[in-house]
């Protein structure tokens, strides 16, 4: 049931809710339930539920907004192909859209997901015009080795967030034409929309987000991840490229090439996604430290969430 007063009070104090966590912390769930409660729609910040058959090994589970009650609207996910690429300007661009549209219905964009970049750079605001392609470029760098083109991408970028793009010569030229690009250009001076946030995080103690890590993982499996993984790579997607996509993927493939056994692939994978999470709270602290005022309750308990929306709304 919506809470009326809390959808008219919030919009004078802000125009996006964030609901933001480390993985397995719980955080979908928690936006969907807030969205019922507030009349809201959910923007998905996950740099991989983007692509269409990447289901079990991103965590997503779409009959989630639709369990337990009125099915919410959901915006991010499954947008483009895994073939195709996608890059937090990419994010940023179509999230200012979702945003709009969904403001003009009266609705709440609620942003949730645990990419730190997506996240930072809605609630910070990138300036981060379009890029053309330069075909020059492109030509030039074509015939480089990989050891290379990763020095010159790290020359202009030294403190690249996004390592995926070192990965992958496709992704690697983008990059390093992008970087090129934004040092001889000046940056725009304002995003298209501004941004007002209130954003919830959840915290969840250390042992109990990896008991919930190792319980999702055996969950993913058992539901078939490993032939999701399968199925990419006979779709034509090659084992580089699914490298690329990280964690899950990367190893689930090694282990599809015999490069690793099954109980190796899970113990690895179990402390990979382990070690992500403390990268996801570190980034989150950065936020912090960065100006991003992070409203921290404990778990995902949407009781705790609307009490801190109800008193900031006071």
């Amino acid at each position: 049931m919506m809470e009326e007063g809390v959808i008219r009070r919030f919009g004078e104090i802000g125009n996006l809710l964030v609901v933001l966590g480390p993985t397995a912390s719980g955080k979908t769930d928690l936006a969907i339930r807030l969205a019922r409660r507030i009349g809201g729609e959910v923007i998905s910040a996950d740099s991989r539920q983007v692509y269409i058959g990447m289901d079990l090994g991103t965590g997503k589970d779409l009959s989630a907004y639709g369990r337990g009650g009125s099915v919410v609207p959901c915006h991010l996910i499954d947008i483009i192909e895994p073939t195709e690429e996608f890059c937090v300007f990419d994010f940023q661009d179509r999230f200012y859209r979702c945003f709009q549209e969904i403001s003009a219905r009266g609705n709440v964009p609620i942003l949730t997901g645990g990419s730190g970049l997506y996240l930072d750079a809605v609630i910070r605001g990138y300036r981060m015009p379009a890029v053309p392609e330069n075909q020059r470029l492109r030509e030039e760098l074509a015939w480089e080795e990989m050891p290379f083109l990763r020095r010159r991408f790290l020359t202009l970028c030294p403190y690249a967030h996004n390592t995926t793009d070192l990965l992958e010569k496709k992704r690697l030229i983008r990059a390093i034409e992008i970087a090129e690009f934004e040092q001889n250009q000046p940056r725009e001076t304002e995003p298209p929309v501004k941004i007002a946030p209130l954003v919830i995080g959840i915290r969840c103690e250390r042992e109990e987000l990896r008991r919930k890590i190792t319980a999702r993982l055996q969950s993913r499996l058992e539901a078939g991840m490993i032939e999701e993984v399968q199925q990419l790579h006979e779709r034509g997607i090659g084992w580089e490229r699914i490298d690329s996509y990280g964690l899950e993927y990367r190893y689930i493939a090694l282990h599809l090439q015999g490069r690793m056994s099954r109980e190796g692939m899970f113990q690895t994978l179990n402390m990979r996604i382990r070690q992500f999470a403390k990268r996801q709270e570190t980034w989150f602290r950065r936020m912090e430290r960065n100006g991003v005022l992070i409203h921290w309750i404990d778990g995902a308990d949407d009781d705790a969430a609307m009490d801190l929306i109800a008193r900031r709304t006071a």
